[in-house]
């Protein structure tokens, strides 16, 4: 199972949410590019971005520094957040990013999700956020009543699926495991889980359920958990 680091860009700052809220910020380093070299360093053999301004707002300003961290790593990169039409897909993915996750677009425009993976194929995911099964889009402000299970189902031209539980995101409370094995049973794809892993223990669940990877992202900022300690027990 892979361990992907996660970096959050907001405000051209390396940050992290709790649950998503936008006022329960923290900034972990304001340069973000050596927070990159720093999880490349580590071991990680590939890197998770989130453009919170673009998740939030539906335009960005990290961009630039988007394309900073691709060129200072070896290792590839994948972005999500804000990716709302093609254009803003092209863009992303001339920046050099290996994958661009789609997450509100998938919902709301299925048609462009199709078109993207048959264009661009394994370098398109689908982000699927969930508050109680459901799916939420807009940065997590709004939530549908579309369940994400079936949301998943749907999605049959994606190779890549990145599932995260809203509720445990930022919480350094442990993934929901059960949620995350519905969605791996569920699919053919490949499901990489986030939001709450913490411990060593956790990493050991998300590889039972068979998930492809996990995100990690605060538990690495506080160091409850060691990236290296994270990729050998994945």
């Amino acid at each position: 199972m892979q361990i992907l680091p996660a970096i959050d860009l907001r405000d051209g700052k390396c940050v992290n949410l709790v649950q998503g809220i936008a006022t329960q910020e923290t900034v972990f380093s304001d340069a973000p590019v050596e927070m990159a070299r720093r999880w490349q360093t580590e071991g990680a053999e590939y890197l998770h971005l989130v453009d919170l301004d673009g998740a939030f707002q539906g335009e960005s300003a990290n961009l630039h520094i988007v394309g900073e961290i691709v060129a200072a790593l070896d290792i590839p990169v994948q972005l999500g957040g804000g990716i709302r039409n093609m254009e803003r897909l092209e863009s992303v993915l001339a920046l050099g990013v290996d994958r661009a996750i789609l997450g509100t677009v998938a919902l709301k425009q299925p048609d462009l999700v199709k078109q993207a993976c048959a264009k661009y194929g394994e370098r398109i995911a689908v982000g699927i956020d969930a508050r109680d099964g459901r799916v939420a889009t807009d940065g997590w402000l709004e939530v549908s009543e579309t369940s994400a299970i079936e949301f998943a189902q749907e999605l049959t031209d994606v190779q890549t699926l990145i599932y995260t539980d809203i509720k445990s995101d930022g919480m350094l409370k442990g993934p929901n495991v059960d949620a995350t094995a519905a969605i791996i049973d569920a699919v053919s794809a490949d499901v990489i889980a986030s939001g709450g892993v913490t411990s060593l223990s956790d990493v050991a669940a998300l590889k039972r359920i068979g998930a492809s990877g996990a995100i990690i992202g605060r538990a690495l900022y506080t160091g409850d958990l060691a990236l290296r300690d994270a990729i050998a027990a994945g």
